[in-house]
């Protein structure tokens, strides 16, 4: 699978150099500064976070071979680290309109579930809370909830 569609990429560079061969131009050049050309985009992505890979001849282990989130995520736990933050909120008294509950959040939308005051007093409801909205009640307990927005409001919407 990945020979057939390795070809079928390099079939207009084939018909380019093949094209460039025949007016005068040196073919190794051609493919040379096809393979080195740089990519050009606006600005510099998230830093890359890969590991070194295993050794030859041996088994690669999570700590070598993990990428991206999930290595972010496995070092943080060597280190002792929540990097997700998955811990449940501690609602200790009913959010009123005076004074709500405050919800940590880095982005500018975050899901929660309520459920109840005291804790499991009802089913889960999830809430979508946003931070152009200032409060977001519950519908089944009345609790309220208050976005503590700490992202960058400037920052693009990346997925």
């Amino acid at each position: 699978m990945f020979s057939s569609s390795f070809r079928s990429l390099l079939r207009p560079t084939a018909s380019a150099i093949k094209t460039s061969t025949t007016a005068g131009f040196n073919a190794r050049s051609t493919v040379r500064a096809f393979n080195v050309s740089a990519i050009k985009s606006a600005g510099h992505g998230p830093p890359t976070l890969q590991g070194e890979g295993s050794p030859a001849g041996q088994v690669p282990t999570d700590e070598n071979q993990s990428t991206g989130l999930e290595r972010f995520e496995l070092l943080g736990k060597l280190d002792g680290v929540d990097v997700f933050d998955m811990k449940p909120l501690k609602v200790e008294r009913l959010g009123t309109m005076k004074e709500p509950i405050s919800v940590y959040s880095l982005f500018p939308e975050r899901k929660i579930g309520c459920t109840g005051f005291p804790t499991d007093s009802h089913d889960t409801i999830w809430l979508s809370l946003d931070n152009q909205l200032e409060k977001h009640r519950c519908p089944e307990c009345g609790c309220v909830y208050k976005m503590d927005f700490q992202g960058d409001p400037n920052a693009a919407h990346h997925h």
